[in-house]
């Protein structure tokens, strides 16, 4: 009995490395780390599980079996593919119980609680708002420009802001880091509609190149790793209601104060909680909003 219930389910999971075995479907999904946080994994690897467990489904149809996703007893592990699944559940409109896990990208302890249903009622917001459209969604560019030696850059709104870390005087390479000068961002910015930039760290090039190429440059600076005052936030809303186009924003490394500024934006313009914003943030673009910029968001 034991053998034809087993002939009758496929099993899926994420490992290290894409394999087919019997019924057992298994592929890569790895996730930089950000300190002590695990998750979530980003918008990619999100599209990919969904894109392939939606064939799988397909297939296992035709044939009468259950897809069944299995995974370890680590407890990281087991929320990160909640919300592989719940992502999946979501934008087939399904509903889903998750537990809670903490994602932290700060140095140490993590000291802010995201649950796996934040993320998904991140996911569903974005959705509803035509963030993300998986038939629409090109996971090559994602998977290209987010790369450092490409730009390291991420759409949080599709056509409306921009997180990229911060120019620099010359492109060149650093200690094995990519460096990119303004012109390196000039085509990418033209074609994509981008009309505004807004500066948040010390100055690591001079603006001129920017404004000469005709884009509209801000400056907004505040220390890094801490949390914006009232007036920047008002400016940094009134910049981004105002620009014609889309807003390209960076920091030192286009993480902690930009991720909080767009979640900013977020709650206000199309109501997301600080939880959902953050995890939405974190979905495009690993590693955002960090420390005490969490707790702002929240207050």
């Amino acid at each position: 009995i034991k053998e034809k219930m087993e002939r009758k389910r496929c099993f899926f999971s994420v490992w290290l490395y894409l394999l087919y075995f019997n019924d057992y479907f298994c592929f890569l999904l790895f996730l930089h780390s950000f300190y002590s946080d695990f998750g979530p994994l980003n918008l990619a690897m999100l599209y990919r599980y969904c894109t392939k467990l939606h064939k799988k489904l397909k297939v296992t149809a035709r044939n009468t079996k259950r897809v069944v996703h299995f995974t370890g007893r680590d407890p990281k592990k087991r929320a990160n593919a909640a919300v592989l699944i719940g992502g999946y559940a979501v934008s087939t409109c399904l509903q889903t119980y998750l537990q809670t896990f903490k994602l932290d990208a700060a140095v140490g302890e993590c000291s802010f609680s995201l649950s796996v249903l934040h993320c998904l009622h991140g996911i569903h917001k974005a959705m509803r708002h035509g963030f993300l459209d998986f038939d629409k969604f090109n996971v090559e560019d994602y998977e290209h420009y987010e790369r450092v030696e490409n730009g390291d850059m991420n759409w949080i709104i599709q056509g409306k802001l921009l997180a990229f870390c911060s120019p620099h005087h010359h492109s060149k390479t650093d200690n094995g880091y990519p460096l990119h000068a303004p012109e390196a961002y000039f085509r990418f910015f033209r074609e994509h509609g981008v009309t505004d930039v807004v500066r948040l760290n010390r100055k690591l090039y001079d603006a001129r190149r920017f404004e000469d190429a005709g884009f509209t440059h801000h400056d907004l600076f505040f220390l890094d790793g801490s949390t914006p005052s009232d007036l920047i936030v008002r400016r940094f809303l009134h910049v981004c209601e105002s620009a014609p186009g889309a807003v390209a924003v960076h920091c030192k490394a286009g993480l902690g104060r930009t991720g909080t500024l767009i979640g900013c934006y977020l709650m206000k313009h199309f109501f997301f909680t600080a939880a959902e914003a953050i995890a939405w943030i974190r979905i495009c673009r690993p590693g955002s909003v960090i420390g005490p910029q969490q707790t702002f968001l929240q207050r």
